[in-house]
Parts: C-alpha cells; structure tokens; sequence
C-alpha cells in the first residue's frame, strides 16, 4: 500500500464503501517489516512511506535467501525487484517465481505486484553512449520500468559519432526525466544537457583504458559538466539512476493527470 492507494481507501471508507472492519483489516496487513529467516529484516512499509517497495541488492546474497526475501515481499503484494543476480541465481528464481522475469544484460529479476497497477505514469528514456554501457542502462531501465514509468532506450549515441544523437532528438522531447550513461570520458551528458528541458540523471560507467580509474574519470567529468540540468549518482549505479528518474517521472505524470482531471468538461 503507498499514499495513493491509502487516501483511496480513506476517501471510499468516507463515501460508505467500506466498512470500519474492512478498513482495520486492510491496516493489517500493511504491517512495517517482517523477519525472514535469521539474516534479513524486510522492509513492508518503504512504499508507503516512501511511494516504491523494498528493491533487493543481489550481490553477496545466498540463492536460498533471495529466494526467500523476494518470497517475502511477494507474499504482502508488492511484487519484487532484485538487482545485480547471476544466471545461475536467475534460474533459480525462475524456478520459484515463474511469473518472474529475468534481464540477462541488467542482471535484475522482476516479479509484477499481484495487482494491476493501472495506466503507466511518467515518461522515463535512457540514453547510452556505448554498447558497452548497456548493462548499467538495463539496470536503470528495468529499475524505473517496475516502477511502472513508460520507458525507452535509446543506444550506443556517443560523442565519437555525435551525428547518431542528432538522429534521435525526437525521441528525447516530451520525457520527463533522461538517464544518461556513459563511460570512457563521459561527455554525453553535458551534450544532451544541452538539448533537452528536462532534469538528466547522468551514470558513470567502469567502462574505459587504465587511466579511466574504473569508472573514476567518468565520475568527476559528469561531475564538472557545465549542464546545468545534469545531476549525477555513483559508478555503475543504474539502479540508483533509474530509481530517481522514475521518482522525477511519476511525479510529473500524476501532476499531468490531476491537471486532466481538474479541467472542467467541455
């Protein structure tokens, strides 16, 4: 349950569709956290409080234990997001949840909430520099995609070939937020900064030769980009930049559609 869907429960117990009861039982089952297993403490509440579920960092965990947090949040209707899982978890998981889907390159597992979540809200596109770039692009996308945004992405338009961006500006107008990602020297950012009106999430990548840092030259060039709608998350974190632009989208989109509903009919 998020704030949306509490103040509709609120709004139908004051119009007469639900019973005191009801209500309470619904309450319930919002419960803040619970303990699975005796190496993890789940988070139930993080969409209400926060207006998105609990998303499970993969790396270091056990299949055994993924198996059963993602179980855990499947079980209260979220669905689950698990990021940075290896073919051989993936399977697994498969295996348990075969509603579940699997992107190889972003290395996320999805599992849709129970409930239909109704239109998408929000316009999300993702932008690579490189081929290479696009398992961290996967991440952002899959990320902001189960955070049910409409999302697209737009690949491999770095500055060596700078023509290729210029054949897909239209694509970039009309999105709420961009995620840029990019290794090497990292300068499409500020190029797309440039050519758009709307805030830009920029993702370094590791990707680059020795004196690139493992994605530290990426990092301090989106940081020093003269953009000033360019903000920037940490080296490889798609997730981080998907996330935050699903935020920016969704509140864009559900302001969009108040807006709508507000205007008196013709």
């Amino acid at each position: 349950m998020d704030a949306h869907e509490l103040r509709q429960l609120l709004e139908a117990y004051r119009g007469g569709a639900f019973q005191t009861e009801e209500v309470v039982r619904r309450l319930q089952t919002a419960v803040p956290f619970e303990e699975t297993g005796d190496y993890a403490i789940v988070d139930t509440h993080r969409r209400l409080r926060c207006g998105f579920p609990e998303v499970v960092f993969g790396l270091g965990k056990t299949t055994e234990q993924l198996v059963a947090i993602l179980g855990t949040l499947r079980k209260h209707g979220e669905g689950a997001l698990a990021t940075r899982v290896g073919p051989e978890t993936a399977a697994a998981l498969e295996r348990a949840y075969p509603e579940g889907h699997y992107n190889r390159i972003g290395r996320t597992f999805r599992i849709p909430p129970a409930q239909d979540p109704g239109p998408r809200v929000g316009r999300v596109v993702i932008v690579t520099a490189g081929t290479s770039d696009l398992p961290v692009a996967e991440e952002a996308r899959a990320t902001a995609d189960a955070w049910h945004c409409d999302v697209s992405l737009i690949s491999d338009v770095g500055v060596a070939g700078i023509h290729r961006l210029f054949g897909k500006l239209d694509q970039l107008h009309g999105a709420d937020c961009l995620v840029v990602v990019a290794g090497m020297e990292a300068a499409l950012p500020s190029v797309v900064g440039g050519l758009v009106d709307c805030p830009i999430i920029a993702v370094p990548t590791s990707i680059g030769y020795g004196a690139h840092f493992h994605g530290l030259t990426s990092l301090l060039g989106m940081l020093n980009s003269c953009a000033s709608n360019v903000v920037v998350t940490n080296i490889d974190a798609g997730f981080n930049g998907g996330h935050v632009a699903g935020l920016i989208a969704r509140r864009a989109g559900l302001a969009r559609l108040q807006a709508e509903r507000a205007r008196p009919n013709d």
